[in-house]
């Protein structure tokens, strides 16, 4: 390989959440953080190359987006994903959560409620209950370690009050790539009651072999103008710290109440170093995201083989994108709490406590797989000694 996954970079004393802040996430230091998700991985070199350019200008300035900015996007998005935009579909929030709370203060009043699917990404939660809507879950249903959409279960949880449909695709943390019919089925629903489909595809680069993400905004033109996109090179070229995600909405009246709000919180402008990144990040970085994924992918297939031989008491959900993964300890602690605590006291291994994404994740952890592989496996043989 061109690149070096294996590598082991010291992140300590960067202001680095995952790692520099763990006495005030896990009450101690001495563990390994295998939480938050962003990678143990350096950026492309084009990338670090561009950003140090722009830095060594002096000039940090109000800034603009360029042309090729613009077209860095929607080359991406159509190589990729096979999703032709017009430039002028996009707008731009510092990251996708924001995107999210902005949609919700957009089209949403304070009596009416929203949908999630789950267990699901805590902000989904953070961003409808922060705001004063009321959270309606349909839950995904699990067979077997693989997670579906309860299709029964979201129409009868449908009323006049449902004005939102918020989805995670791919799904974070079960790691579902959802299939075309499912997505159609979906927005079917949607349509049919009248609900806004918002759809964080931040995940969506992160796919494995034999599975394909479909933007939500490619299934139909129908579709397309019932949607809101909210996409960022952040989870794909780790370069989270930079603030720049872009929205893809096609339909002009909704963009329009979008950036209405924007404007009304003032937080439609771009980080300078955000623009440099992202458009270095879609125009150089395919080699070194196709790399990538063949390392991640590796380090997937290494834990599912870990856990079944020497772990077989945990379960796990082989995940179809995302470089996260769903670790079941129900056999083990279903208490979240007491669960936690032998993760972190015990194990002294740092992950995401299930229950953080709702009830239905008690008993669960996030296990972040984007590192060098022998910090995986000294994370795991930690678990397995702890269990034991």
């Amino acid at each position: 390989m061109k690149y070096d996954f294996d590598k082991i970079i010291d992140r300590k004393g960067t202001g680095c959440a995952k790692w520099d802040n763990l006495k005030e996430v896990f009450g101690r230091e001495d563990i390994l953080p295998l939480w938050v998700a962003d990678m143990d991985f350096e950026v492309p070199k084009e990338v670090k190359e561009a950003i140090v350019k722009r830095a060594q200008h002096g000039i940090y300035g109000y800034t603009y987006r360029s042309q090729s900015f613009y077209e860095s996007i929607i080359s991406w998005e159509s190589k990729r994903h096979g999703l032709n935009i017009d430039k002028g579909w996009l707008t731009f929030t510092p990251g996708v959560v924001s995107a999210l709370s902005t949609a919700v203060l957009a089209f949403t009043e304070p009596s009416d409620s929203i949908i999630i699917q789950t267990p699901v990404y805590p902000p989904f939660y953070s961003v409808i209950r922060d705001n004063g809507r009321k959270i309606v879950e349909n839950p995904l249903k699990e067979e077997n370690g693989h997670y579906y959409m309860d299709f029964d279960d979201l129409e009868k949880k449908i009323n006049d009050k449902v004005k939102m449909f918020i989805l995670c695709s791919p799904h974070n943390p079960v790691g579902r790539v959802w299939s075309k019919e499912e997505l159609n089925r979906l927005c079917e629903i949607c349509i049919k009651n009248n609900i806004l489909l918002v759809c964080d595809e931040i995940h969506s680069d992160i796919v494995y072999k034999g599975f394909r993400h479909i933007p939500i905004a490619s299934l139909n033109e129908k579709v397309a103008q019932n949607s809101i996109t909210c996409t960022a090179p952040s989870k794909t070229f780790n370069v989270a710290g930079l603030s720049c995600s872009a929205i893809i909405i096609p339909n002009e009246n909704i963009r329009n109440k979008f950036n209405k709000q924007l404007d009304a919180i003032h937080i439609g402008s771009s980080n300078v170093f955000g623009l440099t990144a992202l458009e270095a990040c879609y125009t150089y970085g395919e080699e070194w995201l196709n790399e990538l994924l063949i390392y991640l992918e590796a380090n997937r297939d290494f834990v599912l083989n870990f856990i079944q031989n020497e772990m077989p008491e945990v379960k796990v959900s082989k995940p179809e994108g995302t470089y996260l993964m769903w670790l079941d300890f129900r056999k083990i602690e279903k208490d979240g709490k007491k669960l936690n605590d032998l993760m972190v006291d015990k194990a002294k291994v740092g992950m995401n406590n299930g229950i953080n994404f709702g009830s239905k994740g008690e008993g669960f952890m996030r296990l972040n797989i984007a590192c060098p592989r022998s910090l995986l496996e000294e994370g795991l043989n930690r678990i397995k000694t702890a269990i034991k």
